[in-house]
């Protein structure tokens, strides 16, 4: 598995489950079935799109598969991925890092 100088990996295409709890615990998380579900969305999106989903979608899948409103649903991404989405939710789900985004 090749990494940036940042811990992204190179290749998106190389991401495993397992690769995921290793990033995971390089961030100091543990992760639960509601990371997985951002996970697997961040995953699913780019494996269609071949692009990073921005933020605002992973909330609008978070009020629909959790029902919670959207205020909650980004809060929860926050509460999973403390450090943000860009720096720990894209870097678990392997994506290289998203040029001009910020850590939100």
């Amino acid at each position: 598995m090749k990494r940036d100088e940042e811990g992204y990996l190179v290749n998106p295409e190389d991401w495993t489950k397992e690769i995921a709890i290793e990033l995971a615990k390089e961030e100091q998380l543990e992760l639960n079935d509601e990371c997985w579900i951002v996970i697997d969305f961040i995953r699913d999106y780019y494996s269609k799109r071949k692009i990073v989903v921005d933020i605002r979608h992973v909330v609008k899948h978070l009020v629909n598969e959790l029902d919670y409103d959207k205020k909650q649903a980004r809060n929860q991404i926050f509460k999973l991925f403390p450090y943000g989405y860009v720096k720990q939710a894209c870097k678990i789900a392997g994506m290289k890092r998203p040029r001009g985004w910020s850590s939100g």
